[in-house]
């Protein structure tokens, strides 16, 4: 990994970048799930951390949800 091109994110840029809500993204560092460090009041976190984040394919919920064509499989309608 080329460290020098990593990019230090804000909250606000983290949770823009991967389309979720802060309750979610701090839920998502509280338990383990991105590595970040606490900044003054604020929180900072490599890219390359949720980018690894993503990979990982886990979720703070129990339940799994598969995506097929863009759509959540438990939304979808049972009898289609």
């Amino acid at each position: 990994m080329n460290e020098s091109k990593d990019q230090v994110l804000t909250t606000d840029e983290a949770t823009k970048y991967l389309k979720i809500s802060k309750p979610t993204y701090f839920k998502c560092i509280r338990v383990g799930k991105i590595n970040a460090i606490k900044v003054g009041s604020g929180w900072r976190v490599l890219q390359s951390e949720l980018n690894k984040f993503l990979k990982s394919g886990r979720t703070t919920s129990k339940k799994r949800t598969t995506w097929r064509n863009g759509h959540s499989l438990k939304d979808a309608n049972p009898n289609e």
